[in-house]
């Protein structure tokens, strides 16, 4: 491709006046101008020989990211500069102490928290968890780092179609698995829906192009309806003189998907497409009752849905989100939510933290409370360096995308939970020392056990014993992220406790045996008892797990053999896998299901189910060769965010046909002569086997699964077309995952 050079800098000029107009709102100095221009130069010299695998300019990634940062989340100078140098050190022969020197500290600090760890992971770890955990050590001191990777992220995921399909997957999986959460999190909803959409498209492009075709064909008809519901809402406001704006907004693309594949139905089934929202402008000491008045009047003209108001004004979102919303019907019997708040609101709710520090700024400290409590339970975590990357990337996930649950303290102090809490995630708020030795507790003067899940106003009095009880089973009764460090924190104590035991027996039983205690002799045993290390075994033998007997075993083996065989070490063939597929397919590394592949170890993932047809990836396990999954297979998100270089391309081989198991659950209304019509469909019309079939009726209401061979895709779906067609048949789907 021939490139362009003056067409090239016109374009890079536009980016940066355009960068320059969008961030102007958010800058205080006229000096920041000077500054902006600087790191703008000083990134376009560092980035002046690179290029993106699109083929464009390396630069217009940064100066990208910096106008996402300013447009979309609010930031200002510092940030701006920091997202337009964010890439300097990692990719370029600049140093942090060039970017220090240069542009300060703070600046530095913000591109050290950005820049990614060099080399590999520990053994057994994942260097993309300790990437992210790097990240976010620099939380404590400047959550805008992490404000400009969700930029960052973002504009990769926009221009993500120019990556090769496995690194696609790869990021895709990460964005899914933190950083969309992550937006979630910190209040930024439109950034939080794009990046789910934009990972739908390229997990289940079918399903994403079906919605947006649906969407755009039916957006003339929904205009028209809004036009209609807001009508006699504008004329009572407009009398009452208030100062507003009426918008509508569609469900994202994966809220409406979500909604289809839970509730089986088709997109013009699905409840609620879209939302009214009412901004209006009000004194800050008034906003509550005005979002109430406001609600009187859309009640006065719809029916309003009591089971589904939403009262976020009373009690915010711990993220700081304010709204009221309510779902009322319209007209011709659709539903429409409706969302109620005011403009201080919905900057909070467009632009998240962001708009929080502004407001915090000026005085108004109403949301700063869940914030700061998340930030602090980040920190919490962030002080436990002996976790392991990608639990620690577990427990930071585990608290970013669940609703919440408002209890209180004997005293009657709110504290807020995630939803699905327990009595132990309670105590632990409370105080290491109290969680560690809790029993169980009173919720509203009844008793109940640890595992006990927290509903919205309790109030809740720990019951603790005298000796800590904190035992590994605690890990799967908590939800939060600061109990599992504590309990964890606690074992480990506990273990090291019990190691230093364990060490004095075993130096006691080997002395009585007469064998010299030394690193052989301790690899010897730890084979003997296929342990990974020194610590596993004191602590089992101090534990009672391994008993004094069987040390004398070991010794009596020693005897026998004068030496122990060693564990079989699996290494870590990704690397392997892939040159050993190039070389098989000659300079190409992607895996073709189907072609003479016998040398190379693959099996079908059986979480998923994959057929011929379905866009499929390869994982490279550990033991079991390469696992064949579907891209949308729902159990892969988490090792393609933590693993991502386990990841191969994978096709199918068009000429060639095997044989694999699909599942489908059908529903309708019973019949006598049903399943017959069914099985005939499939095993006469169709020729395809049932391996398994069940069908469960009542009231007239009849549901069923059954278990098919096909030989690919294009036959399952004839399947499920001929099974359509059945009378009686209301839905039909597959359910392989």
């Amino acid at each position: 491709m021939e490139i362009n050079i003056e067409k090239e800098r016109r374009e890079l000029i536009r980016m940066y006046a355009n960068l320059l107009r969008k961030a102007r709102p958010f800058l205080n100095d006229p000096k920041d101008i000077k500054l902006i221009k600087e790191a703008f130069l000083f990134a376009t010299e560092a980035h002046k020989d690179m290029r993106r695998k699109s083929g464009e300019p390396f630069i217009y990634h940064p100066v990208a990211v910096a106008t996402i940062a300013a447009e979309e989340i609010g930031l200002g100078t510092t940030s701006i500069i920091s997202a337009l140098l964010h890439d300097v050190v990692e990719d370029t022969e600049y140093t942090l102490e060039d970017i220090e020197e240069r542009f300060g500290a703070k600046v530095a600090l913000i591109v050290n928290g950005l820049t990614k760890i060099s080399g590999a992971a520990q053994k057994g770890g994942s260097l993309q968890a300790e990437n992210f955990r790097k990240m976010l050590l620099t939380i404590s001191e400047d959550v805008r780092v992490v404000l400009i990777k969700i930029s960052d992220r973002l504009h990769n995921m926009r221009t993500l179609m120019s990556m090769p399909k496995d690194k696609q997957l790869k990021v895709k999986a990460e964005t899914e698995y933190i950083y969309a959460p992550l937006a979630h999190r910190l209040g930024l909803y439109n950034i939080k829906s794009e990046l789910e959409d934009l990972c739908l498209k390229y997990s289940d492009q079918t399903l994403y192009e079906e919605i947006t075709k649906k969407l755009k064909e039916s957006e003339e008809a929904r205009e028209h309806f809004t036009y209609e519901f807001k009508t006699p809402l504008t004329e009572t406001l407009d009398k009452q003189g208030y100062k507003y704006t009426i918008k509508s907004r569609t469900k994202s693309i994966t809220s409406i998907a979500n909604k289809m594949k839970k509730q089986q139905v088709g997109f013009e089934e699905v409840f609620d497409l879209f939302a009214v929202r009412i901004i209006f402008e009000s004194p800050r000491q008034v906003e509550k009752s005005t979002c109430w008045h406001v609600y009187s009047i859309v009640t006065d003209y719809y029916t309003p849905n009591v089971s589904r108001l939403r009262d976020w004004i009373s009690m915010p979102k711990s993220n700081g989100y304010e709204s009221l919303h309510t779902t009322v019907m319209g007209h011709n019997g659709i539903w429409v939510e409706v969302q109620i708040r005011s403009k201080r609101m919905d900057e909070i709710a467009e632009k998240g933290y962001a708009a929080h520090w502004k407001y915090k700024e000026q005085g108004d400290n109403s949301s700063e409370k869940g914030i700061e409590q998340w930030l602090n339970e980040v920190r919490t975590l962030m002080e436990n360096d002996k976790v392991n990357a990608v639990e620690f990337l577990d427990d930071f996930r585990t608290n970013l995308f669940n609703k919440e649950v408002f209890v209180f303290t004997p005293n009657g102090d709110l504290k807020v939970f995630p939803q699905g809490a327990t009595v132990l995630d309670f105590a632990f708020d409370i105080h290491t020392e109290v969680g560690a030795k809790c029993l169980g507790a009173k919720i509203n003067g009844k008793l109940v056990p640890l595992s006990y899940q927290l509903q919205n106003g309790d109030q809740i009095e720990i019951l603790t014993a005298n000796q800590p009880k904190a035992n590994e089973g605690w890990l799967k009764i908590v939800r939060t992220s600061r109990a599992r460090a504590k309990i964890r924190s606690h074992l480990k104590d506990d273990r090291k406790r019990v190691a230093m035991i364990g060490r004095e027996i075993i130096d006691r039983k080997l002395k009585q045996l007469k064998i010299k205690y030394d690193d052989k002799v301790a690899q010897q045993l730890r084979d003997f008892f296929n342990l990974n290390s020194e610590s596993d075994l004191y602590y089992q033998i101090g534990e009672g797990i391994i008993e004094h007997t069987q040390i004398k075993k070991f010794k009596d083996h020693l005897d026998t053999t004068n030496t122990v065989k060693k564990k079989k070490i699996v290494p870590d063939s990704a690397k392997e896998f892939k040159t050993k597929i190039k070389k098989i397919r000659k300079d190409d590394d992607e895996l073709v299901i189907g072609e003479d592949m016998d040398n190379v170890h693959y099996s079908i993932a059986n979480c998923c189910h994959p057929i011929q047809g379905d866009d499929i990836f390869g994982f490279i396990t550990i033991n079991n060769g390469i696992k064949i999954h579907r891209t949308n297979c729902p159990n892969s998100i988490a090792m393609m965010a933590n693993y991502g270089y386990r990841i191969i391309k994978a096709r199918w081989a068009s000429e060639k046909e095997s044989s694999f198991i699909s599942k489908i659950a059908i529903e309708g209304t019973d019949r006598i002569g049903l399943v017959n019509d069914v099985t005939r469909i499939i095993t006469s019309r169709m020729k395809v086997n049932i391996r398994s079939i069940s069908i469960e009726s009542l009231d007239g209401i009849f549901k069923g699964n059954i278990e098919i061979s096909v030989k690919n895709l294009k036959e399952f779906e004839k399947v499920i077309t001929e099974i359509g067609e059945i009378n009686g048949i209301l839905k039909i789907t597959r359910t392989d995952n």
